[in-house]
């Protein structure tokens, strides 16, 4: 059975460039390991970045250990429901492609936050550097 979104579909991939994923396979894909529940395929912005940093998560420096390359403003990278749900209650959650994140990010963010936030991603990333 394939995994599926948080608006029943199958789930889309998030990102090839740079590769998401908590297994690396380009899906905000999910399992037991994955403890933190990198579900939510984000685009992020200057401001989420900014308020990741803020409270402890820096999703801009490269950490090539685990794969990381840093992101960008416009990226999109699979995030963890709980912090993406923490900067949405503070102002800067990140845009969201809603076929392209989990179910699972269900059981922590409610959809009607996500798609307050849903975007089809801009062929022009620079408005998400404000």
């Amino acid at each position: 059975m394939s995994e599926r979104n948080v608006l029943g579909g199958d789930l889309e991939p998030c990102g090839s460039d740079p590769v998401t994923g908590f297994y690396r396979d380009g899906c905000c894909s999910t399992g037991p390991e994955d403890l933190g529940s990198h579900t939510i395929c984000a685009v992020v912005t200057a401001a989420f970045l900014d308020h990741q940093l803020a409270i402890g998560n820096d999703l801009m420096t490269p950490v090539p250990a685990f794969r990381f390359p840093g992101l960008r403003p416009g990226d999109r990278w699979c995030v963890t429901a709980a912090n993406w749900l923490r900067a949405h209650a503070d102002g800067a959650a990140a845009y969201v492609v809603l076929a392209s994140t989990h179910e699972r990010a269900l059981e922590i963010v409610p959809l009607i936050a996500l798609r307050e936030h849903a975007v089809d991603v801009p062929s022009d990333a620079s408005s998400l550097l404000e």
